[in-house]
């Protein structure tokens, strides 16, 4: 039997993407319902019925009769599946797009399994795949996939330059580190090694913490200092390797360019897309036995490895097509929040589980997948986030901002620190003077009388003995700023060492 058309199928298939805020609106109040009864009656009697769906969902608080059980227990049920399983879909599109969908490959990953791809120049606002890219470093990506045997990661001698590769499973927790920090700048060959794998690795390449995950990813950074010293890096670059183990040693060996991923069903074809994709994920990449209760439950409506939500019957598929519909903005709402955070002088001070969430599953899909595909350990680096300026308001794009460090209270750091500013899509903003961040290595930084260091936040162009110190911001929209720093002090990690506020100055 064929899908109906998009003008035939029912309402529930057709929610509209303005929908997610009032959806978010309508979950929040039906808490509030059971202490204030009255109040949420009239208020939710005159909610616009936006769709079917969300009519639906107020129906029971205007009524006090439940008409089915089934969809409402599914729906529940389906909110704590959907930020369980969101790292799963989130990454099998970001695999999907960077191994197969060639767009701007000098600034957008595009490469084979099992390969490097290498940005050419420094992200700026023609990227936009969100997730918060830096402006400091030139990027190596790459999907590896280790359910047939190990894959080592080889670079060459570093120098004194800093350089990461960031080790993340499927769900978005790092395993482990190669790089300055860890395993030192020397050059060296690595082993990436699967969940099920037992063997010996050739002498000389050391062995890394077991994966999580058949499916990992890597994410490289090396320090640049200015557009001069693109090309060193570029050199350096071209020496990273992933070499197969059955291929390792062997001269001239060439690895096999694949580029066969699973393709995730996009929910603007499908509404229950996101819960096919991330069965199909779940059975790719099985979860830890430790998640066997949870997986239980969820498969009572059609999610885990190898079932299928079209099987379910019409009330439990329409409450998934709702859940998945509110998951992200929940998501989104969670991470302006600060509740993952120490809120210092409005700065979100991560908590030391970052980058290794686990099962934390809210914070693992807010505060790690979808803000930043991944999050470092904070060992490697802290990033701090900042949403509103000294009295608590939000970032106004017409806003002019300054942030003061006293010369003694520079961020502390042993490798690098910079500012950097956003848009709401977690892309950086485009500006006129392409100039996407300010920190510890930007050139003719001025400093005040007394030593310190004022830096400027305005859309405009401030005047020429600010402009060094200048950090263009978003000429209309949200906006945010973020404060990375790289192999940070202790007294970053714990906040011991508090960042100034934003000040409003106009």
């Amino acid at each position: 039997m064929s899908e109906p058309s998009q003008s035939q199928s029912p309402a529930w298939r057709r929610i509209p993407e303005d929908v997610a805020g009032a959806a978010v609106t309508v979950a929040r109040a039906a808490g509030h319902a059971a202490l204030h009864p009255r109040a949420t009656i009239d208020r939710a009697r005159h909610l616009p019925e936006i769709v079917p769906a969300l009519g639906h969902a107020v129906k029971p608080i205007l009524t006090g009769r439940m008409d089915d059980w089934r969809g409402e227990y599914a729906y529940t049920l389906g909110e704590q599946a959907f930020v369980y399983g969101f790292p799963y879909i989130y990454n099998a599109r970001l695999r999907h797009d960077w191994v197969t969908r060639p767009r701007n490959p000098a600034t957008i990953p595009y490469a084979p399994v099992n390969h490097f791809w290498h940005a050419e120049r420094l992200l700026d606002a023609t990227y936009r795949d969100g997730g918060c890219p830096n402006n400091d470093t030139l990027y190596s990506t790459a999907w590896v996939y280790l359910g047939d045997e190990p894959v080592i990661l080889s670079h060459p001698d570093m120098g004194e330059r800093y350089f990461t590769f960031e080790l993340v499973g499927i769900t978005s927790d790092n395993f482990d580190y190669v790089g300055q920090r860890t395993t030192g700048s020397d050059a060296g060959g690595f082993a990436l090694v699967g969940p099920g794998w037992k063997g010996k690795l050739p002498a000389g390449v050391r062995h890394l913490k077991k994966a999580p995950s058949p499916w990992v990813l890597i994410l490289g950074r090396t320090l640049v200092d200015g557009p001069d010293d693109v090309p060193r890096v570029r050199a350096l670059q071209e020496q990273y390797r992933l070499t197969p183990l059955s291929l390792f040693g062997k001269k001239d060996a060439e690895v096999p360019e694949s580029r066969d991923v699973l393709v995730p069903v996009p929910a603007e074809e499908d509404p229950l897309g996101p819960w096919k994709t991330l069965n199909l994920m779940l059975a790719e990449n099985p979860p830890p036995s430790r998640h066997r209760v949870l997986l239980q439950q969820f498969a009572q409506i059609g999610i885990g490895p190898g079932l299928d939500v079209e099987a379910q019957p019409e009330a439990v598929r329409r409450s998934l097509a709702r859940a998945a519909a509110v998951g992200v903005p929940l998501l989104k709402q969670q991470i302006l929040s600060g509740d993952w955070a120490e809120l210092v002088h409005g700065w979100r001070y991560p908590p030391p589980e970052m980058g290794r969430f686990g099962d934390d599953f809210l914070k693992r899909a807010a505060d790690q997948s979808l803000i930043g595909v991944a999050a470092n350990d904070p060992a490697e680096a802290v990033y701090l986030l900042d949403f509103e300026d000294a009295n608590g308001d939000r970032l106004e794009s017409g806003g002019r901002y300054e942030l003061r460090f006293p010369g003694d209270a520079l961020p502390p750091v042993d490798a690098f620190w910079s500012l950097t500013a956003y848009g709401e899509d977690m892309n950086l903003i485009p500006n006129p003077a392409d100039r996407y961040s300010v920190g510890d290595r930007s050139a003719g930084l001025r400093r005040d009388a007394d030593g310190g260091l004022t830096l400027h936040l305005q859309r405009e162009r401030p005047e020429e003995d600010k402009e060094a110190n200048w950090l263009p911001t978003a000429a209309d929209g949200t906006w945010f700023v973020a404060l990375r720093m790289y192999r940070p002090s202790p007294a970053v990690i714990d906040a011991t060492w508090e960042c100034p506020p934003l000040t409003r100055v106009a």
